[in-house]
């Protein structure tokens, strides 16, 4: 099973805790996790990447093992940890102001 943490404002879209687990086969990377989110939870489609690129939308960061995995490329393989279920794929809304 993979483990995502959500930011507040996806769990509320939603509905559910800050962990959620997915079940993937396969290949583990971004695109895949992201697929497998958006399907079980459509409400989230768009939230995270824009539907036409397929882009990571600007506000939101992806990290995994201490590692910024935000500019990595879609179809590159998570790291062995989140592919196994030890450590969890963690989507954080960046934080601007100023």
């Amino acid at each position: 099973m993979i483990r995502v943490i959500l930011p507040q404002h996806l769990r509320a879209l939603a509905q559910t805790g800050s962990q959620i687990e997915l079940a993937i086969q396969g290949a583990v990377t971004q695109r895949i996790v992201l697929d497998a989110i958006e399907a079980r939870y459509p409400m989230l489609r768009g939230t995270i990447r824009d539907q036409l690129t397929q882009q990571r939308r600007p506000f939101l960061r992806f990290f995994a093992c201490e590692q910024d995995l935000s500019h990595e490329s879609p179809d590159a393989p998570l790291p062995d940890e989140v592919a196994s279920g030890a450590e969890p794929l963690i989507i954080l809304g960046a934080i601007a102001g100023g």
